[in-house]
């Protein structure tokens, strides 16, 4: 009987102790538009991982300085290869394609308490959207449904 009580207990800590696991699309198109991640804001809890999957070639993921928590650790995926991304501080993090960075190929992603950074995040993001060509408003809008 106390075998049958303990086994239930251990699955739920199994569950605290690791993370789940997501899957962000990087797609030429999608639902959204053109060069896009899929989902494009994503709301998790901290110790989940995120696996950014190379759906369509020659994309990558890549985090953007300064628009991630300060003490969280930057990524920067290879070209039409997936990445794993383990997001252990809570905040907001927005990452992007670097190849199509001009086309607005961003997302975000809010890990447990995003108003820990949104603010900073929010004002660092009027530098990376004058860059873009298109989709100027892509960014603010993913930032705004947080």
């Amino acid at each position: 009987m106390k075998n049958i009580l303990i086994i239930p207990i251990l699955l739920l800590l199994q569950i605290e102790l690791f993370g789940a696991s997501h899957t962000v699309k990087m797609l030429n198109q999608g639902a959204g538009g053109v060069m896009i991640f899929e989902p494009a804001v994503l709301k998790i809890n901290v110790g989940d991982s995120v696996t950014f999957e190379s759906t369509d070639a020659a994309h990558n993921s890549a985090s953007l300085p300064g628009m991630i928590p300060s003490n969280a650790v930057p990524w920067n995926g290879q070209l039409s290869r997936d990445i794993t991304v383990t997001f252990t501080e809570s905040g907001v993090y927005a990452y992007q394609c670097t190849p199509h960075s001009m086309m607005a190929m961003v997302g975000v992603i809010a890990v447990g308490n995003a108003g820990t950074n949104l603010e900073a995040v929010k004002n660092a993001s009027a530098d990376k959207k004058s860059a873009f060509v298109m989709e100027q408003g892509r960014l603010d809008g993913y930032l705004d449904s947080l």
